[in-house]
């Protein structure tokens, strides 16, 4: 098969004709290649204790049709105290680049004690596609739980930074230190929220004209949410919310998706694409239904008592055994170019749409 075209929310298949398994997932461009990779969740069916079966990569030149180059990050079937085991909920990947160390970087979110823990598992490898070292588990930056995080480059000092959820409280910009491995003790807070679903989590950060911008989801698990959009001067903000990004969605819920990446075109003049994950194909995208999941959400975290507020388990609340086993192995995605009016990024729904369509 022949894709010439991106067609949001559709299945989209690799070229041997098999569903894209890059869940939460990030694309990475090098030498005039684009590196999709995500959470592999084929054998994620319901009833079944499998969360994920590790990291896969695909590989395209044209963002339309995707080479499946497997596993880069394999489960670990040996050991249940694994970060890597496929029972461990393992979300978020991201791989960073580091040139002074040549080496990648990956880091990955981590549920431990049957989600009462958040924690960060970091693996390094002289190659993008591994093999891969562990070198830290069970790592909680800054003494915090961290949930849904990105992390980025600073294009010119070569600085790296992770933003990450402080579960259920406010978002952390944390620096990194020089090998990318951990942070230092630099940080600040933004977004404070008394609690789900007001909480942002899933930050996306990018630079348009100078300018930092971060995308963030409410906190409603799988359910789609409205997203929202900040500006600031400076990594480390402040960040100026400037409202939803989807102004032509009147469901209220991100056209049914999660913003996971946003990914610059190289040689396209201002071309960014929102990559995004729809986890619930099957959910309405009724902005009545997006009320309702808000309201349940409001009142089960207010029956959280005070002193769990800063370590109450997300997935164990919104995408563990409280909820339904939703079979995510069949989840999709939408992948939408951004516009910019002034400096609002606008997100504007199209059934199908193509690179060459921009200049």
């Amino acid at each position: 098969m022949n894709n010439t075209s991106i067609i949001p929310g559709n299945i989209w298949l690799d070229t041997e004709g098999k569903c894209i398994q890059a869940h939460g997932g990030s694309v990475f461009y090098k030498d005039d290649l684009y590196y999709w990779y995500g959470e592999n969740k084929e054998k994620t069916l319901k009833g079944k204790s499998v969360w994920h079966w590790g990291v896969r990569c695909y590989v395209s030149k044209d963002l339309y049709n995707w080479e499946d180059k497997g596993l880069i990050i394999p489960p670990n079937l040996a050991d249940p105290t694994s970060p890597l085991y496929p029972a461990t909920v393992m979300d978020r990947p991201h791989i960073l680049y580091n040139e002074a160390t040549r080496k990648y970087i990956c880091w990955l979110k981590i549920m431990e004690s049957n989600g009462r823990r958040q924690s960060m598992t970091v693996l390094t490898a002289d190659d993008f596609f591994g093999s891969y070292t562990l070198i830290k588990k069970g790592y909680r930056p800054l003494g915090m739980d961290a949930g849904d995080f990105d992390l980025e480059i600073d294009p010119v000092s070569k600085k790296g930074y992770f933003f990450f959820e402080k579960v259920h409280t406010e978002l952390i910009c944390a620096e990194l230190t020089d090998d990318y491995t951990s942070v230092t003790g630099t940080f600040s807070k933004h977004f404070p929220h008394p609690r789900p679903p007001s909480v942002r989590e899933a930050p996306v950060h990018f630079m348009y004209r100078g300018k930092h911008y971060i995308f963030t989801s409410g906190t409603t698990g799988y359910f789609p949410n409205p997203s929202q959009i900040a500006i600031a001067d400076d990594w480390h903000g402040p960040y100026t919310v400037l409202g939803d990004p989807h102004p032509t969605d009147r469901s209220g819920t991100s056209f049914g998706s999660q913003i996971s990446d946003v990914l610059k075109i190289p040689g396209k003049k201002d071309l960014y694409i929102a990559i995004a994950d729809r986890w619930l194909p099957n959910f309405p995208q009724k902005r009545f239904m997006s009320r309702m999941v808000a309201g349940l959400f409001d009142v089960l975290f207010r029956m959280v008592p005070s002193d769990a507020s800063e370590n109450p388990s997300k997935e164990s609340s919104n995408k563990n055994s409280r909820m339904p086993n939703f079979n995510t192995a069949f989840a999709n995605y939408v992948w939408l170019p951004i516009r910019f009016k002034d400096e609002m990024p606008i997100i504007v729904w199209k059934d199908e749409w193509r690179l060459e369509d921009f200049e």
